[in-house]
C-alpha cells in the first residue's frame, strides 16, 4: 500500500502557510477543513492552503507537495486513528465512530492519489466553483535517463510533466495594479 508524505523541497512552506506540515509526515488531501466555510473571510495564507496544499496529520499543518510513499498497514491505522483524534478534538466530530469513518474515507482517498510509483510527487491544485471546492491532482515524475548519462550527470530535466484532463484555470497577475495597490512601489521594491 501507498500513502502520500510531505516532503519540502525548499522553505517556502514555512512562510506561505500559517502552519507547514513538517517534512516526512503522512499527509492527505484536506480540503475538508474547508467544508462549509466563508471562502471570501479567509485570511491570505488560508486560501494558499486551500488552493494548494496537503494536510500532515501530525502538525495539521500544509505542505504544497507530497511524495508516494509505501506503508504498512499498522501504519495505516495509526493514520486513521491520529486523524480521527484530530476531527473530534478540532473539527467537532460528534463521537469516535463518525471521525473514524471519516478518518478513513479520507486516508482511503489519499491512497488513491498514490497510484504510481514511490517518490513520485504530488500536487493538488484547489478551485471553488459554485460554491464546491474541486481539487485536480498533477505528478511529477523524474524523467528517464539520458544514454550514456548517470543519476547525476545525464543533464536531462529533472522531472516530466504530464497532461491533466479537463480545464485548467489561467492565472494572470497585474503587475501595475499591484504596483497602483501599494503592494510593489514604484522603484520595484
Amino acid at each position: 500500500m501507498k500513502l502520500p508524505r510531505a516532503i519540502r523541497l525548499d522553505p517556502s512552506d514555512t512562510f506561505v502557510f500559517e502552519r507547514a506540515a513538517e517534512p516526512g509526515e503522512w499527509a492527505v488531501s484536506g480540503a475538508f477543513v474547508f467544508w462549509n466555510c466563508d471562502f471570501a473571510a479567509l485570511g491570505q495564507k488560508q486560501r494558499v492552503a486551500l488552493r494548494s496544499g496537503f494536510l500532515g496529520v501530525d502538525s495539521l499543518g500544509w505542505s504544497t507537495l507530497a511524495v508516494v510513499t509505501d506503508a504498512t498497514d499498522a501504519e495505516r491505522s495509526a493514520i486513521v486513528e491520529r486523524l480521527a483524534a484530530h476531527l473530534i478534538a478540532r473539527f467537532g466530530a460528534p463521537n469516535m465512530d463518525v471521525a473514524r469513518a471519516a478518518a478513513e474515507d479520507e486516508v482511503t482517498f489519499a491512497s488513491s492519489l498514490c497510484d504510481h510509483s514511490p517518490q513520485t510527487i504530488l500536487a493538488v491544485q484547489r478551485t471553488v466553483e459554485g460554491g464546491e471546492i474541486r481539487e485536480r491532482f498533477r505528478t511529477l515524475k523524474p524523467r528517464a535517463m539520458e544514454p550514456g548519462g548517470d543519476r547525476l550527470h545525464s543533464h536531462a530535466p529533472a522531472f516530466t510533466f504530464h497532461e491533466v484532463e479537463g480545464d485548467e484555470p489561467i492565472e494572470e497577475v497585474d503587475l501595475l495594479g499591484l504596483r497602483d495597490t501599494g503592494h510593489i512601489k514604484a522603484d520595484g521594491t
